[in-house]
């Protein structure tokens, strides 16, 4: 078995004051184990969201431990855990979140504008940025902004967006959600793909079909794991159709890393707006 990347100890998080509380998460210990592709489900008020949020470290627990990579940050200040979040986390949101009047390059860029410790020059920052869009098969489209590109390829910048900095762990809110039945699966097999190159990847959804990319489901309610399920290595039942689709459209072998998957995804979404 892998390291534990995520590690909780009976975090608990409450919402009000006096005798109006909220207990939103009530004693939560959870192991994420680096290279797992988790999915995090649970009806409104389950809980999931507040711990997706102390899990990005956008915010911390009323009581209890949360452990990244060997490194407890439960009681870090807010610029302690920005820093964590900017070096350690990549971020991938339902609604993009991206600059609506900066190009698909610069939006790639900001979170390396951020970085304490970067060394790199401007110049290989740009490189790497570029190499970013073209993993995703958005090397034609570095230039455009956000209104210039289709549901699909603006969620493809921000995945771009969530690998610049090499986070340890990438956090996918919904990341379908926004977007028509295909465009959403080709996003899930770069995910998948992703996963399939090692990367550790948590994401909340509420649909069940997106949630079988992943290897493993963990139900929420009231404020605890209902149900942890496990989907077997990367044998979640709609990576598999991905994957023998993607085979049956290239003659090949399923793509295994997010540069060939960005690019196939990107053949035909590419003409949404061209």
């Amino acid at each position: 078995m892998s390291e534990a990347i995520i590690k909780t100890e009976e975090i608990t998080k409450v919402y009000g004051m006096g005798a109006v509380q909220v207990r939103a998460l009530d004693g939560v210990s959870l192991n994420i184990h680096e290279g797992e592709f988790v999915a995090i489900m649970g009806p409104s008020g389950s809980g999931k969201s507040t711990l997706m949020n102390i899990i990005g470290c956008l915010d911390r627990p009323t009581a209890g431990k949360y452990i990244l990579a060997s490194e407890d940050v439960s009681e870090m200040d807010k610029a302690d855990l920005a820093h964590i979040r900017n070096r350690r986390i990549g971020f991938i949101f339902q609604a993009y979140n991206l600059l609506p009047r900066t190009s698909a390059l610069d939006n790639v860029l900001l979170p390396m504008l951020y970085r304490r410790e970067s060394h790199i020059t401007e110049a290989e920052q740009k490189d790497k940025a570029i190499e970013m869009l073209e993993a995703v098969g958005l090397g034609d489209r570095i230039y455009h902004l956000p209104h210039e590109m289709s549901g699909g390829q603006t969620q493809r910048v921000a995945i771009a967006r969530a690998l610049i900095n090499d986070p340890v762990i990438i956090l996918a809110d919904e990341p379908t959600g926004n977007l028509d039945s295909k465009s959403g699966e080709e996003i899930m097999t770069i995910l998948s793909d992703l996963h399939a190159a090692g990367r550790t990847i948590v994401m909340v959804t509420h649909d069940q079909e997106i949630a079988d990319f992943a290897e493993r489901n963990i139900h929420f309610l009231d404020g605890h794991i209902d149900k942890d399920l496990n989907n077997g290595q990367l044998k979640g039942s709609k990576a598999k159709k991905a994957a023998k689709q993607a085979k049956q459209k290239t003659g090949s072998e399923p793509v295994d890393d997010a540069k060939q998957a960005g690019k196939h995804a990107g053949k035909e979404a590419d003409n949404e707006s061209s």
